[in-house]
């Protein structure tokens, strides 16, 4: 008789470690949480319906020459997924119009440091139709070596009204 509650006693007292462990630090699928969204913090509020300047040939920027992107209207989705030897960071937004193309995730180097690593998520636009969601919705992703994530507590990718980020 004692053998058996013994034995219940102590099945019972591993299975409920067990929810611990899966919660814990130890465990690598919990490295990196869920992403969470906060709208973007701009001092100048952008009244949609007053047009912005477009570029032209005569008044573009140095910095745009290199990559003439603007950042995509919101970020949807942002994921770390691990793989040997690094993760990849995968952002999913949805653009205000139609059709983007050369999609990237450019690093920030103002807001980056401090275990933080910042992205924006940018995309060559052009005037089109709006369409639905499902139609202008787009992926980009970087690889990044265990390395470089040594120091990383927190990854945030920026688009034009909201950034998202992910806590280690």
């Amino acid at each position: 008789m004692f053998r058996p509650i013994s034995v219940l006693v102590l099945s019972a007292l591993v299975l409920t470690s067990c929810g611990t462990v899966r919660e814990s630090r130890i465990n690598p699928f919990n490295w990196f949480g869920n992403s969470v969204s906060r709208p973007v913090a701009d001092g100048t509020a952008a009244n949609p319906l007053i047009p912005r300047r477009n570029n032209s040939i005569f008044r573009r920027s140095k910095e745009d020459a290199a990559y003439a992107g603007s950042l995509i209207g919101e970020v949807s989705e942002l994921l770390v997924e691990r793989r040997p030897g690094g993760a990849v960071i995968r952002a999913t937004g949805v653009s205000d119009m139609q059709g983007p193309f050369e999609v990237r995730l450019v690093p920030v180097a103002a807001e980056t440091g401090n275990g933080a690593l910042t992205y924006e998520l940018r995309g060559v636009q052009v005037v089109a139709a709006r369409g639905s969601d499902w139609s202008r919705t787009l992926t980009a992703a970087v690889w990044l070596t265990d390395a470089e994530l040594a120091e990383v507590g927190v990854i945030q990718v920026k688009g034009a009204r909201n950034i998202r980020s992910v806590r280690r």
